[in-house]
């Protein structure tokens, strides 16, 4: 009968898929694990059961959430709502506007901020401005175009017609051209500007001349603004070496407008000289449309079939140069703005299976995309919102089915560990701002915002504190009728029911937590059963496991046998009602039986106490016979 030990002292490689199960050879197999819900994995290689959620809002349905970071110490939160935009700073509302948007325009909408303003683009919506003027002072409205874009979309043939060269003049085209939602552009007719103001027909419109006409006579040199109602509006912008970029549009899909160098909303072509505007399409032999455009090494563009890197240094019309990187694409479904860490850009492939690190490498001065969710596919599924927590490195990724998988990103290292988050709901929409990162959460058939709070070990949570103690806690009524978790001076309480927005607990309490309760799992790969020549072995049996701890107040482990809670309690515990101290150090484990099922795990760190959990390391001993 064979003796083994063996540590397990990093879960780096985090939850790996099933198709890995037989990969006893990889270094993930190693510092991986089979299962781990509700748990956040450190970069140094520990498993922490996750903060708790904060409820802030009731929501009036479905959102879009945008960080807004006016200076070092004023950022805020921009809820996108139906019609509507809410301001949010330090869990209150600062301010509240109607929005020319609906709801069904949500996964669409692309931003980039600049200073005091964040440039808001849909498709189908003209591109809007927010504006901040003082804390609760914001206003929405459109752009003023220093001078659009403009493209010919008619035939070379087609010819148009003045009545006059000056004033209010109609415009006859040769052939049917007008739409209603040529209603407010701009066309240009030998160059010289004039402004559709009403539609009559297909071949007739009334316009106001800006600039006087050469000539009241047909003629085909003529063209009109790129984005319009007719034409659609812009789809994706940023900012790069002081230019505002634009990528896109309904008509125009792939095509990229870079602005004069710090003149943003003027897109005049001119003589191209150096700090002119430019403009190209992106050609190739398969489509391209622009889903994202982001300024970081270079100028990054992500379409729906290919990875473009545009250099320039600076960048003018005659520097600029366009390569197609790799091949990846990103969704057409909805906007998914790339996410920075670490000098690599993250973006959503266009499988919706995939998360790939858009990363520039100096041998071969090229980009490489390396996906990141090769060992734990399963938990990529239909992504809709991106958030990164640069302080905690993780980068939170909900999906369609409402589920959350967070990944502990760590270059340096060599860390890229997934994991899940679940919650009694579904997360729809995320945003990170300082280190905080914010969901909508639909629960109970309505949309609330919240938030992750290290203070809380429940989810759409509420504090409460009290200069005596007392029974009856209310301010409940996003939770009425449920089950909630009550943890009251430290300790957990167990469950009771809302009832008028409030619970009563026994005993009184000074300070409370209340929110709905949550369940982490850790749960090991099934042990490699081989010989030291390769063969099978043949039952196995776990002797002990000593769990290494810090700061845990709850442990519940499953030997075999079920969850079975761990008394660490201390002897200088005061009172049974007590807060639990938090414990560090190991914790030995004695197991009886052999396994014969193979996939069975040896071990299993299963609970639901809403108390904090720390695991740096595992160690076990084993049996197995010949």
């Amino acid at each position: 009968m064979a003796a083994g030990r063996s540590t397990k002292t990093s879960f780096t490689a985090g939850e790996l898929g099933d198709q890995l199960l037989g990969r006893g050879d990889l270094r993930a197999f190693e510092n991986g694990a089979r299962r781990l819900r509700n748990v956040f994995i450190q970069p140094t290689g520990g498993v922490t059961r996750r903060p708790g959620l904060r409820h802030v809002a009731m929501l009036p349905g479905a959102a879009r959430l945008i960080a807004f970071e006016f200076n070092t110490e004023q950022s805020y939160l921009l809820a996108l709502t139906h019609q509507r935009l809410d301001i949010f700073r330090d869990d209150v509302v600062v301010a509240t506007l109607a929005a020319p948007w609906t709801a069904a325009m949500l996964d669409q909408i692309a931003h980039t901020q600049s200073a005091d303003t964040l440039l808001l683009l849909h498709p189908a919506m003209p591109p809007q401005r927010v504006t901040r003027s003082s804390h609760t002072s914001w206003s929405i409205g459109g752009w003023e175009w220093a001078a659009p874009p403009f493209f010919r979309f008619a035939a070379p043939e087609l010819a148009l017609t003045p009545s006059a060269t000056t004033g209010s003049v109609t415009l006859t085209a040769s052939a049917p051209f007008f739409a209603p939602g040529h209603a407010g552009a701009q066309l240009r007719i030998g160059g010289r500007r004039v402004t559709v103001t009403a539609v009559a027909s297909a071949t007739s419109a009334t316009a106001q001349v800006a600039e006087a006409l050469s000539a009241a006579a047909p003629t085909p040199d003529w063209d009109e603004a790129a984005f319009s109602g007719a034409r659609g509006w812009p789809a994706t912008a940023c900012f790069h070496q002081d230019r505002l970029v634009l990528g896109g549009s309904r008509d125009l899909p792939n095509r990229l407008w870079l602005s004069r160098s710090g003149d943003l909303f003027n897109f005049d072509l001119g003589t191209g000289l150096d700090d002119q505007a430019i403009e190209f399409g992106l050609l190739s032999d398969q489509v391209n449309a622009i889903r994202a455009v982001f300024s970081g090494r270079h100028l990054q563009v992500f379409t729906s079939g290919a990875e473009w890197m545009v250099t320039g240094d600076p960048m003018t019309p005659a520097s600029i140069q366009l390569h197609r990187q790799t091949r990846i694409g990103m969704p057409n479904s909805r906007i998914l703005p790339p996410v920075d860490v670490d000098g690599s850009t993250i973006f959503v492939a266009r499988s919706g299976q995939a998360v790939h690190e858009f990363a520039y490498t100096d041998v071969q001065q090229a980009y490489q995309a390396n996906d990141l969710a090769m060992m734990a596919r399963h938990l990529v599924r239909d992504p809709v919102s991106l958030a990164y927590d640069q302080t905690r490195r993780l980068l939170h990724v909900a999906m369609a089915d409402g589920s959350l998988s967070t990944l502990t990103l760590y270059r340096a290292e060599q860390v890229t560990a997934w994991m899940r988050q679940e919650t009694e709901g579904a997360f729809r929409a995320l945003a990170e701002i300082d280190g905080t990162v914010w969901c909508a959460v639909e629960r109970a058939g309505s949309v609330r915002l919240e938030r992750f709070d290290d203070a809380l070990a429940v989810d759409a949570g509420l504090t409460g504190a009290a200069e005596a103690p007392r029974e009856r806690w209310s301010g409940l009524a996003h939770l009425q009728g449920r089950a909630v978790q009550v943890v009251a001076d430290g300790a957990p309480l167990g469950a009771f029911a809302v009832d008028g927005g409030a619970v009563t607990i026994e005993p009184a309490a000074r300070a409370v937590q209340i929110g709905l309760g949550f369940s982490h799992v850790i749960e090991p790969l099934p042990p490699q059963l081989l010989s030291a020549g390769g063969s099978r072995s043949g039952p196995l049996r776990l002797v002990s496991a000593t769990f290494r701890l810090l700061q845990t107040a709850s442990l519940s482990v499953d030997l075999g046998r079920g969850p079975q809670p761990v008394p660490f309690r201390r002897l200088d515990t005061p009172l049974l009602d007590a807060a639990p101290p938090g414990f560090t150090g190991d914790v030995t484990l004695r197991a009886f039986g052999w396994r014969r099922d193979t996939m069975r795990p040896l071990w299993r760190i299963e609970g639901d106490t809403p108390l904090p959990l720390t695991l740096l390391s595992v160690t076990i001993e084993t049996r197995m016979t010949d």
